[in-house]
């Protein structure tokens, strides 16, 4: 069927040319054929089978042009390893608890030990904890750590916008699905979305689920994951749309997002309804059947024991290389994964390159949940995670009577990187950032400032880390600042500033399409981030002490 070309232009209020330009390379247009990727043949689920095709597609396409071009990749290769790390720990992390899960893995591997209220720690110890699973905090002691001696720390976030499904899951009434014959599930919006994007997009389910074991008499929580296209939330046909609905193209949140799970057809294959709901509880009577029985199938439990569950919906396309030279990563959850996963490399670098036996602080790493939806929680930035940190590390090196003293010179010595994705010129929407503060991809970190507080940085902690980029021989920090006519988003360093009389500093790495279901940075600034944290580990003391108090 016929249709008009340019329906969805109202969304970006902009001609076809400038609104669907495609950014081809950091480089700019290269005519050349187009390059596919042989990992499109295969099939998602071999996650690393993808990686290694994605490596080889890239290396052979150099040799298919001709050869008198340069290999494509050939500036991106040394961060092309570092780059596949990310994607894969992104891919196993749809949902804050599956962060969690991966950071704790990893961190076990290199001798990190869950940390306990009532056990002791020690000198060059390593150690982590976690709140309400969604939330982590691991830290190396220094061989030579004092209580009084400082904090570095870089904090993230382990949440992403998304739709999450609600407390009763029913939402199709009629048992044959009503008019579409279709059964779908309630759910909620969490965060600011860009949810225009979640349509026609093949959709998993994650999250952790609460399972009644009768015979330990314990409720257990149980992760799940389901990377299949199981659900899918359909755009309307556009020949059922006036032009008007076309161009304004507004999602009523309520409405347009309720995912299809199924399709009704359960009673006419089996010549009527076969479920009970005499044998269930009144939750159970309030959530979909068919979801129930799908968890029960994944976990290898009893539907019956199923008492309650935390789920989100996420895309189950996996992350991938990107661009003409691969110099482009493409993939859901950037914001703020990207930042856990460079923090967490970062830390288990330094203690496996020996910097904890030259330390004398603390080196750690927080990744807060609940950042997109302003950090006031239990588990967010907001709450007393790190203060009490703080002082029980303290009190378990023996700080004693002279624990509240000790904590007010451990907090003055601190530094809090805030690490979050920053906005890079878009280049089809360059009017945006203002005009000397416009960060690009592949171009380095980016600091943040506000006048009006709504970042942390200030001249001291700006100056830190710009001296740290240029003594690791990194590009110059970007700086990222917003038009005087635009608002200003905010992230958690303010936070944990308040509460906690830390100096901090909000930074990032620059990407594209931020809170799309599927966003997009440069392979070199993952390099770029790295190196930036290990030189904090290793150096942020001695650059500190250089400044005047």
């Amino acid at each position: 069927m016929r249709s008009s070309s340019n329906v969805f232009l109202a969304i970006a209020g902009l001609s076809s040319s400038a609104a669907f330009a495609p950014v081809l390379g950091s480089r700019g247009a290269v005519k050349t054929k187009t390059l596919w990727s042989a990992a499109a043949t295969f099939p998602r689920r071999d996650v690393s089978t993808t990686y290694q095709l994605q490596s080889a597609s890239t290396a052979k396409s150099s040799t298919s042009i001709g050869a008198s071009m340069p290999s494509l990749s050939k500036h991106c290769d040394d961060d092309l390893p570092l780059a596949r790390d990310a994607m894969k720990f992104i891919d196993s992390s749809p949902d804050p608890f599956h962060v969690v899960e991966t950071a704790v893995d990893q961190l076990k591997e290199v001798g990190f030990v869950e940390w306990k209220d009532d056990e002791e720690i020690k000198n060059g110890g390593k150690y982590y904890f976690t709140r309400n699973k969604s939330t982590l905090v691991a830290f190396s002691v220094g061989e030579g750590y004092k209580p009084g001696n400082g904090l570095k720390i870089i904090g993230s976030h382990t949440d992403s916008p998304n739709l999450k499904v609600k407390p009763y899951s029913k939402r199709t009434t009629a048992k044959n699905g009503g008019a579409s014959g279709a059964i779908q599930l309630g759910v909620e919006c969490y965060g600011g979305g860009l949810w225009h994007t979640w349509f026609d997009r093949d959709l998993g389910i994650s999250g952790r689920v609460f399972v009644n074991d009768e015979e330990k008499g314990k409720i257990q929580q149980k992760l799940i994951k389901i990377d299949r296209p199981i659900l899918r939330i359909p755009n309307l046909a556009i020949h059922l749309q006036t032009a008007k609905e076309r161009e304004a193209f507004a999602v009523n949140k309520e409405d347009d997002l309720s995912p299809i799970l199924a399709m009704a057809v359960k009673d006419s294959l089996t010549g009527g309804s076969t479920d009970d709901d005499s044998t269930k509880d009144e939750w159970q009577k309030k959530q979909e059947p068919i979801l129930l029985e799908m968890l029960a199938a994944e976990l290898g439990v009893e539907t019956e024991d199923i008492v309650d569950f935390e789920l989100n919906l996420f895309d189950v396309q996996i992350a991938s290389l990107g661009g003409l030279h691969s110099e482009f990563v493409h993939s859901a959850r950037l914001d703020n994964l990207a930042s856990c996963f460079l923090s967490l490399r970062g830390l288990i670098d330094h203690v496996k390159s020996g910097g904890v036996q030259d330390d004398e602080d603390i080196s750690m790493i927080a990744m807060f949940d609940h950042e997109e939806v302003g950090s006031s929680s239990a588990t967010g930035a907001g709450s007393p995670i790190i203060g009490e940190a703080v002082k029980r590390i303290n009190h378990a090196l023996g700080a004693g009577a002279d624990s509240p003293i000790l904590y007010d010179r451990a907090i003055q010595r601190s530094l809090v990187l805030s690490v979050d994705q920053a906005h890079a010129v878009h280049p089809n929407y360059a009017s945006k950032h203002e005009k000397n503060h416009g960060p690009v991809m592949n171009g380095g970190m980016v600091i943040k400032r506000n006048a009006n507080q709504r970042y942390a940085t200030n001249g001291v902690t700006g100056l830190i880390i710009r001296q740290l980029a240029k003594n690791a021989g990194l590009p110059p920090i970007q700086e990222f600042v917003v038009r005087n006519d635009c608002g200003c988003g905010s992230t958690i360093g303010p936070v944990i500033s308040t509460a906690t009389g830390m100096r901090a500093i909000d930074m990032g790495c620059p990407q594209l399409s931020m809170h799309s279901i599927r966003e997009t940075m440069g392979v070199k600034d993952f390099s770029h981030g790295l190196a930036l944290f290990r030189a904090f580990f290793n150096d942020f003391s001695a650059i500190d002490s250089m400044i005047e108090e």
